[in-house]
Formats: C-alpha cells, structure tokens, sequence
C-alpha cells in the first residue's frame, strides 16, 4: 500500500485544517504553513476534500472566507460517521480505498475511519505540515494535466449534474457540449503523460503493453513512428490528454501498435472516434491497416471497438508485421468515413483530411 501515491487527501477542520472549533469559539485561525500544504498538494495533482463533524454552512463560509473552498471536492460536512463519508468520496471519485488519505486530531475518528476503511491512510493533525515530503505524497512525475485535475474532475462534476437533468438521448446531450477531440504529434512535455495513460488504462487499452518515457522519446525518432496525444475539451473546460496512439506507418500498410484512451471518456465515444478517424486517414492514404490487439482480462471494451470498426482476423500480405507471440493482428482495409457529428476532430497536418486541419462534417 504505501508504494500508492495518494489520490485524494480528506482533512478534518476543527483543530486540524484549522485552529479552534468552530461551533464553540465561532472564530478560528488558518496557519499560512497549512495554506501553503493545501496549495502545494493542488498542483501535485492530488485532490483534497473535507469531512467534518460541523454545521454544513457555517463551516463551509468560513472555507469560502479564508479562500480555500475552491480547494476542496465532494465535501461532506455533517453529523454522521466519518468511514460512511470518506466512503461517499472514494466511491464518488471511483479511486480505491487505499489512494484515500485521511487527516484528523481526534484518535477516536482515526480509529473509526480505520476500522471500517482499514486500506485508507490515516494521519494525526500534527503530521500535517509534514505531508509533503512524505513518498505517498509525492508523485514521481507532475504533469500539466496533474496540475490541472482539480479542475477537471470540478467541471466533470458539473457536466454529470447536467446530464442528469437533460432529457433526451445521450448523443443529442454530446452535441450540447461542443467536444473537440485533438490528435496531435507528442512534443517531448507529452511524453510524461503519454507514459501514465499506457500504464493507467487497462479497459481501453489494446494491449496492456507499458511503455515508459524513455522508450516513447526513442519512437519519436523512428522512421516512420508516430507518437500521437489525444485530448479532449468541451464547453465545460479540458478533460485533458485522454488517449495514445503508436502507429508505424509503412508504404502499404499502417500498423496501430496501441490505441489506448481514458475509461472516464468512454461515454463520450473517444476510442471509436480515434478509430474513425484513423480509419479514414488510411483510406485517403491508400493503405491497410493492422492493429494489435492482446487480451488482458480487461480490455474486452478494446476488443469490441476494433471489431465494431470493421476489424478482422482474415489473412492478407500486409501481416507480415513484426510482433509476439500473445498479440493478435486484427487486419482492415480501410474505406473512407463520415466526420462524426458530435464533435469536431482537430488533427496534424501529416494526417489532414482537409486545410483548416479540422475534420467536421460539412454541415457542422
């Protein structure tokens, strides 16, 4: 467990983000060393939250006076069981158990959160102004994405809220959102991110293959090899970079050694429309394409959305590509495709399907 970087750290208030009890002493200090972790642990990537035994809305004012609600997702601020409400954020925020860290002054709570939450962190008050130079709280690589998952997840809690009350079917909701899908070459500041989506994605990702940063700076310079990055942004704000592909292209036949894209924008149709994309880029560029594919036990979503695309298993001379022995050569020869109509795809000029290097039906 302690070789997991925390994900989300949720503080007690009284006599631990801040000094006092609020319901008692009606004020209470921030020490600026407990700010300064706040906002340090933000641009780390790792949200926060509040769990508080407190009256909901004066405790949250007094957040929002000090300036640091903006900080804080998913709070829970209420009269019952601190393990049910660190639950409802782990489970809200879909991370396991032990990425959660929970901070309190009170032993009894601790011990609460521990004894029906046993694989969640507990810290004493004490330790908080140590947190940062503790390993689980110190990501190995800090992204611009990571800088911004705060802000993500705030405006995906937003978009969800949304779509609850929208009434129609779902891909008349998506063309609401105003979705750009961008697949560019990754620049050598991609690359970190690029790393983390081959070993994070497991349901979308094609082959379950790692690649770490060092070996994606060595493709880039491969004859032929292509490092794409893919994001997403809405009008909600960026979901960031949500997907990979590494494509070798040859004289006859393009080979797709990894389409891998974020589980959080399956709903959005994001693999399936890389693939159209794709598909239609080989088509116009006159030659096949092959795709790897290795299953895992996980990414039979992967398997569904290749074959959905027109994949196959049916032999052809392009195959002879080099690969191992556990992954399959699924095989296409590519016929032009419609631009989707629920969102517009910005591509590369290499791979342009059209001037402005925007490819939208004509319509749109």
């Amino acid at each position: 467990m302690v070789n997991d970087v925390v994900k989300c750290l949720i503080w007690d208030l009284d006599n631990t983000l801040w000094q006092g009890t609020l319901l008692e002493d009606g004020e209470v200090a921030l020490a600026d060393e407990i700010r300064d972790v706040i906002v340090e642990l933000d641009a780390r990537g790792i949200l926060q939250s509040v769990c508080s035994k407190n009256d909901h809305d004066q405790a949250w004012e007094r957040l929002e006076k000090l300036g640091l609600a903006e900080y804080f997702v998913l709070p829970q601020i209420s009269w019952g069981p601190k393990s049910e409400a660190v639950r409802s954020i782990a489970d809200q925020l879909q991370f396991a158990y032990r990425t959660i860290a929970f901070i309190d002054d009170q032993p009894t709570e601790r011990a609460e959160v521990n004894y029906h939450l046993p694989e969640v962190r507990c810290y004493p008050a004490e330790q908080a102004l140590s947190l940062l130079g503790l390993a689980e709280f110190t990501p190995p690589v800090v992204t611009e994405d990571s800088r911004g998952r705060r802000a993500m997840y705030q405006a995906n809690f937003r978009r969800d809220a949304e779509r609850a009350e929208f009434t129609g079917p779902d891909d008349d909701f998506l063309r609401t959102l105003d979705l750009v899908l961008e697949i560019q070459r990754a620049r050598p500041q991609d690359l970190a991110r690029v790393a983390e989506l081959t070993e994070r994605t497991s349901q979308m990702n094609a082959t379950g293959v790692h690649y770490s940063e060092e070996t994606l700076r060595g493709l880039i310079g491969g004859p032929g090899h292509e490092v794409l990055v893919v994001s997403l942004a809405d009008r909600f704000g960026p979901h960031g970079a949500v997907g990979v592909v590494l494509l070798v292209r040859g004289a006859h036949a393009w080979h797709l050694r990894l389409l891998a894209t974020s589980c959080r924008v399956v709903s959005f149709g994001a693999g399936s429309m890389i693939l159209r994309w794709l598909t239609d880029a080989a088509a116009r560029a006159g030659v096949h394409l092959v795709a790897d594919f290795r299953p895992t036990g996980r990414n039979r979503m992967m398997e569904v959305a290749y074959r959905f695309a027109g994949f196959t298993t049916a032999s052809c001379d392009c195959l002879d590509l080099p690969t191992t022995a556990d992954v399959q050569l699924l095989h296409l020869e590519p016929a032009p495709q419609s631009p989707p109509d629920t969102m517009r795809i910005r591509v590369p000029v290499p791979f342009s399907t059209a001037p402005d290097t925007e490819w939208v039906r004509a319509d749109g």
